[in-house]
């Protein structure tokens, strides 16, 4: 089977990816035998707190944001460009595709659309990473401490239902499954998907009526059940996403994340880097 194009990719022009390479994820993509690679980095307006003791690196973190929060830096599009122009003339047998992850994109409209005016960019991906929290915002790891788990997840959801009809700025909902990566480890109270499915099948239905496609987050694998329920809501298409933040995480889980995409109905399209289409 031919490897998927990765299309959520960071490089060392995210923020977020003290450890990402352009040059070395295009090596990698090469070594692997992908014909395609799309460098999504980080687009954030959102200030948040920063919860130190959940899932990124600390010391990253607690040098950006000395007083709790984090207001990420503003993104370099014209050296983001050049550097992909570079890695298209070093890998020409790559197709490297421009991109950008936008975080929040319905609450920063104005500031979403400049961005976007200043470049081309071939694949744009829209993600939610923050929920409102009192005055301001939090990621789902610093929710969890004080929110029951299920109301955390239930309003992520709530919230992808207005990225989707608020926004037209992205083409792709990246990982609807976020919350889900950093659910309490409570042996009192597992994470139990079912529970969820009228939750998760509204957004995603939302998500269909849009036209957008779903990404099939691997970093850490979206569950099946997702994705089936994804095609019996309407769903069109899907694209393949490492969610990599570094070099040796591009494409990772892919060949087993093909296979589920063509059982439950998804096909490659006529070129690499197209998304799998929906067949009946």
């Amino acid at each position: 089977m031919t490897v998927p194009a990765d299309s959520h990719v960071h490089s060392e022009w995210s923020w977020d990816a003290p450890k990402g390479s352009m040059v070395r994820s295009c090596e990698r993509a090469v070594d692997l035998g992908l014909s395609a690679i799309a460098f999504t980095e980080h687009i954030d307006h959102t200030v948040w707190t920063v919860d130190l003791n959940g899932i990124h690196g600390t010391d990253h973190l607690a040098a950006m944001a000395p007083d709790g929060l984090l207001t990420p830096p503003e993104f370099d599009v014209a050296g983001y460009l050049h550097a992909v122009e570079e890695c298209r003339e070093r890998f020409p047998g790559l197709r490297i595709l421009s991109g950008l992850e936008l975080g929040e994109p319905h609450w920063h409209a104005a500031a979403t659309a400049q961005v976007l005016g200043a470049g081309p960019f071939d694949r744009v991906l829209g993600s939610l990473h923050c929920l409102p929290c009192g005055d301001g915002f939090a990621e789902p790891p610093g929710l969890y401490k004080d929110r029951a788990a299920a109301a955390v997840v239930r309003q992520y959801l709530e919230e992808v239902v207005r990225l989707v009809s608020d926004s037209d700025a992205f083409s792709v909902v990246a990982h609807v499954d976020s919350p889900i990566r950093y659910w309490p480890n409570d042996q009192d109270n597992p994470f139990e998907l079912p529970a969820f499915e009228e939750e998760f099948r509204h957004a995603l239905r939302a998500t269909a009526r849009t036209g957008r496609a779903l990404e099939i987050n691997t970093r850490i694998p979206l569950h099946s059940t997702i994705l089936r329920w994804w095609h019996e809501e309407g769903g069109d298409a899907v694209t393949f996403g490492s969610d990599a933040h570094e070099p040796s995480a591009v494409a990772r889980g892919f060949r087993e994340a093909a296979h589920m995409a063509e059982a439950h109905g998804f096909r490659p399209g006529a070129n690499p880097h197209d998304l799998w289409a929906r067949v009946d």
